[in-house]
């Protein structure tokens, strides 16, 4: 096969490649940590300042942050309410990964984000809805953890899905993260 040919095929695939993937940033939200929920949220709304499309798949822990706080819900059965009690309760209630320090590392870390003009956890889902962040809710992890609808924040843009959807998502995002 002549060179030529070989670099027109590869060039061809190249071209295919690019048209399959969008410039879509994709991010399976596992963690309820602080630091790591800090991180999804600054990687995403800057991932906007790109032209990018994003879209967070929050699923078991990082379930905890999309919890509203002043959300009360009924009809739960034990373990469900179990689940309830043991979570942290929303974006306020979530601790650091490491030197939490029985709250004291989190605090100290929140009054460091005030002090320095760094928008809080609550502000950046804010910022992130006004800048059209897609959030999708996996339902699975909601069964299992006994989180219903009706105690998830209000986000604009929130849908509830399965994984399939993230798969998706991520099969035609250009970058996928797992945080």
């Amino acid at each position: 096969m002549d060179i030529e040919k070989k670099i027109k095929e590869l060039e061809s695939q190249i071209a295919e490649l690019k048209e399959s993937t969008k410039d879509k940033l994709s991010i399976v939200v596992f963690s309820g940590d602080l630091d790591k929920l800090l991180a999804a949220m600054i990687i995403a709304t800057g991932a906007t300042a790109y032209d990018m499309e994003v879209d967070l798949f929050f699923t078991f822990w990082g379930l905890s942050a999309l919890r509203d706080a002043k959300k009360k819900v009924k009809g739960k059965n034990f373990i469900s309410k179990m689940f309830g009690i043991m979570l942290p309760k929303g974006s306020k209630k979530v601790k650091l990964s490491k030197m939490n320090m029985a709250g004291i590392g989190t605090a100290m870390l929140k009054s460091l984000m005030k002090k320095k003009n760094v928008a809080s956890l609550d502000e950046m889902f804010k910022t992130a809805g006004e800048l059209g962040v897609r959030i999708n809710v996996c339902e699975m992890s909601m069964d299992l953890m006994g989180i219903k609808r009706e105690e998830i924040i209000d986000y604009p843009y929130l849908n509830y899905v399965g994984v399939g959807s993230y798969l998706s998502d991520a099969q035609e995002s250009k970058i996928q993260l797992f945080i």
